[in-house]
């Protein structure tokens, strides 16, 4: 009989302890808020150092991955609602995605078990280690084919809050080291005096997150007078309701409408979310078309309009090369000119794209997951300047979840943008958790470079938030109207926007002394 057996601990309950402390951790994240949920980082620790038998690796592994499981089962059940928008045809494959997905995301906290366990996890420092090796492979899995860096660890504290302004110092990396970190402390608790002053560390390092973001939010500078007013229009189209052409008319005269909807003010630059007119850029906005004639006439001369849809590249290409892009439009006397275009540089895979095409093609995936020819990456990117707006960094839903996009932009272009514009289609969604996540994640993206942000979708949560990731306004799921507010102001660079992500590789040094050192010493 094992040793765990003798105990009274059975397999099944260490696995079921397992999926818990994943599960617990997921709830810590927006929007559950459940933050005593972030002991599970702690109970995850525990059960790793716990691996008995004469394949510890394979078991630390094998652990590891169920918290996995039970993590992102929390985070991402939301991906089963894409597939009822056709539920006629794609809704059987909404269990085996979520599955696919939660499976495939597991795999990285299984790796990050095995780097954990190779390191010999000596003494009460092991606790940094452990940070080190997750957050290290968190940092992978936002990067390896293109990443998908959704509910970082770090992204655990709300948006704005005091605690998330620590990402202006370390970014959201730097920041899901520090969670872990302070979070599995509790596990050695009961090793003597060193492990009690590990916890009293922790407990001390998480009042000082406190302190220093109650000191940065109480600094919040006043909205600058003169500031261009903003509109965000948030038109509640569904997304079933974009592939029944005969809402096509209406979809367009409700943003029309909302967009010239009466102010104290007339605002100076509007909005729309990302694909909000259901067609081709090149289509609905040619000359002649009666959508053009619509959309100039809700806009007021000298107006600016920003909006996301698809349009076409080389039309002579086969395959069609296809953007999903971000045009800028300003209303003159009788028309409107195109002042500026982005195109989205970071795809979605098997939703924008899908990874190794050609092989996928040549073995039945492509058909089998609807993706077809997808979208083509943009250039990688920069600052969007036009006439009648500040400089701004456009970022196309999916993009804002990347910690340092905006500044790698700003590196290209020799300039900072004064804000940040995201346009999004968090309708794919519906009412589920998605949209609410996809709120808090994009935040951080403005407390990392200390800019403020206007974000649109066509169903909510629309937002404009300022620089400390606070929504100052925002029009939540399921509304109908139009946001009105002056853009906030924009801080000085961040120490994030300068370095980058130079302190989190500074954190993994530290996790790397403390899991050599012992060896070295022995």
């Amino acid at each position: 009989m094992s040793e765990a057996r003798a105990r009274g601990v059975t397999p099944w309950l260490v696995r079921g302890l397992c999926v818990i402390a994943g599960a617990g951790a997921a709830l810590a994240q927006p929007p559950f808020g459940f933050l005593p949920g972030l002991l599970g980082y702690a109970l995850l620790l525990a059960l790793l150092d716990r691996v008995t038998g004469d394949r510890p690796f394979r078991s630390a592994f094998a652990r590891a991955s169920l918290a996995g499981c039970g993590y992102f089962v929390v985070s991402l059940w939301w991906l089963a609602e894409p597939f009822q928008v056709d539920a006629a045809n794609q809704g059987w494959m909404a269990p085996f995605a979520v599955a696919a997905v939660t499976a495939g995301m597991a795999l990285f906290w299984g790796t990050a078990a095995l780097l954990y366990c190779a390191s010999g996890r000596r003494g009460v420092g092991r606790v940094l280690i452990f940070a080190g090796a997750f957050a290290a492979i968190e940092w992978l899995r936002g990067h390896i084919l293109t990443g998908f860096p959704w509910d970082l660890p770090g992204e655990t504290w709300p948006a704005g809050s005091p605690v998330s302004q620590a990402a202006a110092l370390a970014g959201a990396y730097g920041l899901t080291w520090i969670t872990l970190a302070i979070a599995a402390a509790p596990a050695v608790i009961a090793e003597g005096w060193r492990g009690r002053v590990v916890v009293g560390a922790s407990a001390a390092a998480l009042v000082g997150l406190y302190a220093f973001g109650a000191v940065r939010l109480a600094g919040a500078p006043p909205t600058l007078a003169g500031a261009p007013l903003i509109r965000v229009v948030q038109a509640d189209v569904r997304q079933e309701s974009k592939y029944d052409p005969a809402l096509f008319a209406s979809i367009v005269t409700r943003y029309v409408q909302l967009s010239r909807s009466p102010a104290a003010r007339r605002p100076d630059i509007i909005v729309w979310p990302e694909g909000a007119i259901p067609a081709a850029l090149d289509d609905y906005m040619a000359h002649g078309a009666w959508t053009r004639t619509d959309i100039v006439g809700a806009l007021q001369p000298g107006q600016v309009l920003l909006l996301g849809g698809y349009r076409y590249g080389d039309a002579r290409a086969n395959p069609p090369v296809v953007y999903n892009s971000l045009v800028a439009l300003r209303r003159g006397d009788a028309d409107v000119a195109i002042l500026g275009l982005y195109d989205k540089f970071r795809l979605v895979p098997f939703g924008e794209f899908l990874p190794f095409d050609k092989l996928a093609g040549e073995l039945g995936i492509k058909t089998f997951v609807h993706v077809g020819d997808g979208f083509s990456s943009g250039p990688r990117p920069r600052p969007m300047t036009i006439p009648g707006a500040p400089p701004f960094q456009p970022l196309i839903c999916y993009e804002a979840l990347y910690p340092g996009f905006t500044r790698e932009g700003a590196n290209a272009a020799g300039y900072r943008p004064d804000w940040i514009v995201n346009i999004s289609n968090d309708a794919w969604f519906g009412a589920t958790s998605g949209p609410l996540q996809h709120l808090n994640i994009a935040s951080y993206r403005a407390i990392e470079e200390g800019l403020p942000m206007v974000r649109a979708t066509p169903t909510g949560v629309s937002a404009v938030i300022d620089a400390f990731g606070r929504p100052l306004a925002s029009l939540p799921e399921g509304a109908l109207g139009v946001l009105d507010r002056p853009l906030p102001p924009a801080l000085e660079p961040t120490p994030f926007s300068r370095l980058g992500d130079l302190p989190f590789a500074a954190m993994l040094a530290v996790s790397l002394a403390f899991a050599v050192w012992p060896r070295r010493k022995a």
